[in-house]
């Protein structure tokens, strides 16, 4: 059953499976009047086309499958749902606790769904939504309780987690809605039947005569829609108001045929020959009045083909067309049509059998095309694949060369139609996205490419996936900045979201820009030199006072005035890396020496770690603790690559300074500190994405780099009170709630005297070490040692081996006491592993009693140690 509404000059379509009638205004809608005077309060303008005709089963209690190009909008269930939880058939339960579920594709979408139920309920009796978004902590999931709740909005994932815990809770559910039910199934396809199937047997199971719905809306049709149906749903409604969805539901063959450019009248009369034995009713689309008399005159009448025509110039008007294309196929004679797409509107033709796409559709006149065969359209759902042969309707494109404008989006139409997809499609698309990217080439990197290693749409996305040298390697800054990769001091001051920021490399020996922005601050002070700006330009760079305290700033948007000469403009704090927008008459002259200083903002990206649940964006919550924990608070990092000013980093640890000790202490480790709100995952491949990317551009890796490091002289550590200078521990991610000073994490930066060196002559082989509260153990960078030795005391360990012909001695005083009797050293091919048991439990705050220059802390195991221990919120 299909049904057509004209509504002014809009033509609309919908395809029903059972005839429903549409509710096209809010008075009359089957809504509960709280809630029609709610949507009135909200300046609701529906109920929408679809929507008029979707609210009715749903409001009945049917299971429904709603496709439309609103089928991301929760109006289109919302209202009618609140509209059953009104009424009285759920008196049997003992609780109306999680009657209703909504399930969404990501946390966005269900704070969305929630915040409109909010909005839509308070009209409602005794309705309290729920939003339940739990991460991957077990103890959240095993406390949370749904008391007092008509309504919960969660997430696959989520409800997975929560079922674990609360098998009861599908129990008393009489409504589940699959919200953008093709992104559901795209993305989590395992998960949502498995709720499905839970769903099924709780309902087998539950006592008394409950209700029980599946409601699912969408933009497009999805194959696993079918299987939902079959399986999970009684005699659904099927409403869909997408011709190119229904076409798909209607089992509507698409061909692609391709061909050259020049052989595609040969092309098409190979088909119609087909048609012609086949009693078909053909329609001929093609997009010029030149192409649609070539094939009606040379191509159909030459070939002895009984054929219409109707484009804007032809004399036959609609009626006379439609009058000789109904007794044409009534006769007997196959029917063919050969039109332009502006002339379909006028025909109203539906009944056709196939169509031709003699020229190639844009996404425009596709659906239209298809439109003009919805008789032939199949209402039920097919059993098996034996239907393929058997279709009523076919669409054919022909393909050519010259077809590549609109080839990405018939193909990913075709993908999802389930259609055969030939190669020639395959090129065309690739030389197309090739072409796409090449212009992207001056937009953006990419922020998820960059943040997460990947991008999961990029036809959509707008900006670019590849290296502009031009961009990204100009202005290089971050490396000017970078004195150690492996040790830099960052101060975050501008939070985008958890795992990105901008902020400051601040310099180990005189940072320039300290000196810089007391010098501003004291110049500004004096009234006389704060010149306001009569023309305001944009890039140029000029001074803005913020209470005490004067920025660098830049303006990046052309200012658009108003009558009273002042505006909004949008600036750039070049040192901070944030915008704002700000009147034109508060920005002041910057004199020439302020500005000899590069701007120092400079991006930051943790790495290693990304969102669960395959989302792509950070939650909030997440965002917010890290914003809370980090912002203007000095950290530690190893830098493992920069490309122009964004610089990737592993591991970035918060310290603090203790001055009058001359200590440090490292409070937390960001990626472990995002780990531990189970909102947040391993991403592994990050790092190496990112440097497939930058393979291209010849510069250091910083993680492959770490000799200056390993052999650099403690002795630049010994300035204590330098703000740049603590040196990272491994047992480092406690919470900044913990003791001011635990033993575990701090760090004695300033050493006396040199060690003691061993009497016996030789080299000293460099040497790695790391801890736990039991023991210690000393990584001896030497290969293939051979006559070696290892003699252990309380407070000494002596090794001496040869390598490739040259002794190698290492003679270590220790810092505390060990038991010689149970500590070992074993040699492997590139290294002699000492394991040093201590006599105490607990951390060391360094290894040796005296300063080694061959021996440095093991960062890389370090970070594996912070991984491995379970994490608490900070």
């Amino acid at each position: 059953f299909q049904s057509f509404q004209n509504v002014g000059k809009e033509r609309n379509f919908v395809f029903l499976s059972k005839k429903i009638e549409p509710s096209s205004v809010l008075e009359t809608a089957p809504l509960f009047d709280g809630l029609k005077k709610g949507l009135a309060w909200n300046k609701f303008s529906g109920p929408t086309f679809t929507e008029s005709y979707c609210w009715p089963p749903v409001a009945w209690g049917c299971d429904v499958v709603v496709i439309s190009h609103q089928g991301s909008d929760p109006l289109l269930y919302i209202p009618p749902v609140l509209t059953l939880l009104q009424e009285s058939d759920y008196q049997a339960l003992p609780s109306m606790s999680g009657v209703s579920l909504i399930l969404c594709p990501g946390w966005k979408k269900a704070q969305l769904v929630f915040d409109l139920l909010k909005t839509y309920g308070k009209g409602c009796r005794h309705l309290h939504p729920m939003l339940i978004i739990l991460g991957q902590n077990k103890e959240a999931a095993s406390q949370m309780e749904i008391r007092g709740c008509e309504v919960v909005v969660t997430t696959p994932y989520n409800l997975l987690r929560l079922l674990k815990h609360n098998t009861g809770l599908l129990c008393r559910l009489c409504h589940l809605v699959l919200d953008e039910v093709e992104v559901l199934f795209c993305n989590t396809s395992e998960q949502v039947f498995t709720i499905l199937d839970c769903y099924k047997k709780a309902t087998a199971q539950a006592q008394g005569n409950l209700p029980h719905q599946i409601i699912a809306v969408g933009t497009q049709w999805n194959k696993h829609i079918t299987p939902l149906i079959k399986e999970f749903m009684n005699d659904p409604h099927i409403v869909i108001t997408v011709v190119e969805e229904a076409a798909i539901f209607g089992n509507v063959q698409q061909v692609v045929q391709p061909c050259m450019n020049s052989n595609r009248t040969a092309e098409l009369l190979k088909i119609l020959d087909f048609t012609q034995r086949n009693l078909q009713k053909v329609l001929v689309f093609t997009d010029t009045v030149t192409e649609a008399e070539m094939i009606h005159k040379q191509a159909l009448k030459s070939n002895s083909i009984v054929s219409l025509k109707k484009h804007k110039e032809s004399k036959c008007n609609a009626e006379c067309v439609l009058e000789r294309w109904r007794k044409m196929h009534s006769s007997g004679t196959p029917a063919v049509l050969v039109l332009t797409d502006d002339c379909l509107q006028s025909l109203g033709i539906t009944d056709a059998t196939w169509v031709i796409h003699f020229s190639f559709p844009s996404p425009g006149v596709f659906g239209q095309r298809l439109q003009s065969m919805s008789d032939n359209f199949c209402t039920g759902i097919k059993d098996s694949a034996v239907d393929q042969e058997h279709m009523k309707a076919k669409s054919v494109i022909l393909l050519t060369e010259n077809s590549s404008c609109h080839t990405p989006w018939i193909s990913h139409y075709l993908k999802h139609a389930e259609a055969e997809i030939p190669e020639e499609l395959y090129d065309l698309i690739a030389r197309v996205q090739e072409s796409e990217e090449a212009e992207k080439f001056s937009r953006p990197l990419c922020t998820s490419l960059k943040t997460f290693g990947f991008c999961r749409n990029r036809t959509e996305c707008p900006d670019r996936h590849q290296i502009n040298l031009s961009i990204d390697a100009a202005q290089n800054i971050a490396d000017e900045m970078i004195e150690t990769p492996e040790r830099v001091t960052i101060l975050p001051l501008f939070i985008v979201h958890a795992t990105n920021y901008f902020g400051r490399i601040v310099k180990k020996q005189k940072d320039q820009y300290t000196a810089l922005a007391k010098e501003m601050n004291d110049y500004f002070k004096v009234l006389g030199h704060r010149i306001s700006v009569n023309t305001v330009e944009k890039s140029v760079f000029y001074a803005l006072r913020e209470g005490a305290i004067c920025h660098r700033v830049q303006v990046v948007e052309s200012p658009a005035k108003d009558e009273e000469n002042v505006y909004k403009v949008t600036i750039k704090y070049i040192d901070e890396g944030r915008t704002s927008q700000v009147n034109s008459d508060q920005l002041l002259h910057l004199p020439a020496k302020f500005q000899s200083l590069l701007p120092q903002a400079v991006e930051i990206v943790v790495c290693r770690v990304k969102p669960i649940d395959n989302e792509v964006e950070w939650n909030p919550e997440v965002t917010d603790y890290i914003n809370h924990k980090i912002k203007g608070k000095l950290h530690h990092a190893k830098v493992l690559h920069t490309l122009g000013k964004t610089v990737w980093v592993d591991p970035m640890v918060g310290v603090t300074n203790l001055p009058t000790v001359k200590m440090w202490i490292n409070e937390y480790n960001i990626r472990s500190e995002i780990l531990s709100t189970g909102l947040g995952t391993n991403n592994p491949e990050h790092v190496g994405e990112i440097q497939k990317l930058c393979r291209q551009i010849p510069t250091l890796d910083h993680s492959e780099s770490l000799e200056h490091f390993t052999k650099e002289d403690t002795a630049g550590l010994e300035e204590a009170s330098s703000p740049q200078d603590p040196l990272i521990q491994e047992n480092s991610a406690e919470s900044s709630n913990s003791p001011v000073i635990p033993p575990s994490n701090v760090v004695q930066t300033k050493e006396a005297g040199d060690s003691t060196v061993h009497q016996q002559k030789g080299c000293h082989p460099p040497i790695k070490w790391f801890q736990d509260n039991v023991t210690v153990t000393l990584k001896v960078q030497i290969l293939r040692a051979a006559d070696s030795k290892c003699e252990f005391s309380r407070e000494k360990v002596a090794f001496s081996a040869y390598s490739e012909g040259k002794l190698f001695v290492a003679d270590l005083e220790l810092y505390q006491s060990v038991i010689a009797e149970k500590s070992t050293c074993v040699i492997k091919d590139t290294e002699a592993v000492i394991l040093l048991v201590k006599e105490k439990k607990g951390a060391w705050c360094k290894l040796l009693k005296n300063k080694n220059v061959h021996v440095s802390f093991d960062f890389e195991r370090w970070e594996e140690s912070e991984d491995e221990r379970p994490f608490t919120a900070g």
